[in-house]
């Protein structure tokens, strides 16, 4: 007889009672084991599907010692780069019988221990790090609980750790190259000043295609923002400040362009015939801009799967590749043009 929803959930002991055997016979056909007999572990079974028996996860991992559970850390839960990765980390996770436990680091050094110390306590098996920050600064701290991480968008030496990152030289320079094949010679770097690693790399690829192309580099074209609306268009404002001000700027993200777009209609700079602008993510807003974005696509979503998928053979006992590069891909839309007088 299956138990109401008002009663106390149907236990091991009960069907134990109810089959006649010992609650610890229940137990081991219930897993399956083999030393169960077939004909008792076929009555089990009956008992246990029609007393609506419905094993505990708690129980079971203090059983297996497995949780069955993913931490996910993130710099903010609000980002929409986020979000589209967590769904991909999401999909995979559950095709594979994983739940996710997520955290909003929000770049806090006191946050980030409460989160990694609350992952300690709850045993979950594997960590995936969204916040490049956090990757950076406190890879050591999380290694400490010898369980396999993989970052995204970022890359630490470690035991335990892996990574998932686009090819963010290759991508600086297919998006500064974009510009010069248009005509442009005063390029302008837009930054971002928190020293993440996928600055460091997308400013390389500004420079290194600047070099190939014979234009010397002016360090008074790179400006630094945040990352974020607010210190894009501060940075492009004391760009267009400047004596000779660009005529092309290269963002690190899609939303240091906004900032950057919004500055140059403030001051009644034309996009893309005064300026024309590059953003990197291809974010879900980038087409529908005044002018249509063109920027460096990040397989956002494709990403977080791959980071699962790579966690998931790391728990399986395999020994992939400790860096997986994704290529970027360069969309041309209406933000960019030749400079006046090259058309």
């Amino acid at each position: 007889m299956r138990a109401s929803s008002s009663e106390r959930p149907t236990s091991i002991k009960d069907i134990a009672r109810a089959a006649g055997v010992a609650h610890s016979t229940v137990s081991r056909a219930l897993r399956g084991s083999p030393s169960v007999r077939p004909e008792t572990a076929v009555k089990i079974r009956r008992h246990a599907e029609e007393m609506g028996y419905k094993p505990s996860a708690i129980a079971r991992s203090l059983v297996t010692r497995k949780t069955q559970t993913i931490g996910v850390i993130v710099s903010s839960i609000g980002d929409p780069f986020n979000g589209q990765v967590v769904n991909g980390i999401e999909e995979v996770a559950h095709q594979n019988g994983y739940s996710l436990m997520l955290a909003n680091a929000r770049t806090d050094p006191d946050r980030v221990i409460s989160v990694v110390r609350s992952f300690q306590e709850r045993r979950v098996e594997g960590i995936l790090v969204t916040a490049s920050r956090v990757g950076a600064l406190y890879t050591p701290l999380i290694s400490e609980m010898q369980v396999p991480i993989v970052l995204l968008n970022n890359r630490q030496e470690g035991k335990f750790v892996h990574s998932v990152t686009i090819d963010n030289f290759k991508a600086g320079c297919q998006a500064t190259r974009h510009l010069i094949e248009l005509g442009h010679t005063r390029i302008s770097y837009i930054g971002d000043r928190l020293g993440f690693q996928s600055n460091i790399e997308r400013f390389a690829g500004y420079q290194q295609a600047l070099s190939e192309a014979g234009i010397t580099f002016r360090p008074e074209l790179v400006a630094h923002g945040d990352g974020r609306p607010k210190g894009g268009m501060q940075a492009m404002c004391n760009l267009l400040a400047t004596p000779e001000r660009p005529t092309a700027v290269f963002c690190y993200n899609d939303m240091s362009s906004l900032g950057a777009l919004h500055a140059a209609k403030s001051r009644q700079v034309r996009v893309p015939k005064d300026l024309s602008v590059v953003g990197f993510d291809d974010m879900f807003f980038a087409p529908y801009l005044q002018p249509p974005l063109t920027t460096i696509r990040q397989p956002k979503c494709g990403m977080g799967k791959r980071a699962m998928e790579l966690l998931l053979d790391l728990l399986a006992g395999k020994k992939p590749e400790k860096v997986v590069m994704i290529q970027g891909k360069l969309l041309v839309r209406s933000s960019t043009a030749p400079p006046e007088g090259k058309k």
